[in-house]
């Protein structure tokens, strides 16, 4: 990756639990990051309306969260895999 292409596509390293679908669901969440701080710019100076920015940040949402359901990353984030939550 070029310097440019770092300036413009900033990347922060993984810190959590190694497993592919948290890489997964991180790579996602960068690219929804990027992605929303354009739409914001857009709108900021005028490009896109206020309302055509809410539109495709609540899409972006939504395409994110079907990906975490999808990949079932957070269902039970404080136990592990191996520790089942107690009983109530």
């Amino acid at each position: 990756m070029s310097e440019r292409d770092k300036f413009f596509y900033p990347r922060a390293t993984y810190r959590g639990d190694v497993k592919p679908e948290n890489l997964a669901f991180n790579a996602n969440l960068q690219e929804f990051a990027q992605r929303i701080s354009y739409i914001c710019n857009l709108e900021t100076a005028g490009k896109i309306s206020p309302l055509e920015a809410y539109r495709q940040v609540k899409a972006l949402w939504q395409d994110l969260e079907q990906t975490k359901n999808s990949l079932g990353v957070g269902d039970n984030p404080f136990h592990p895999e191996g520790d089942p939550p107690p009983e109530q």
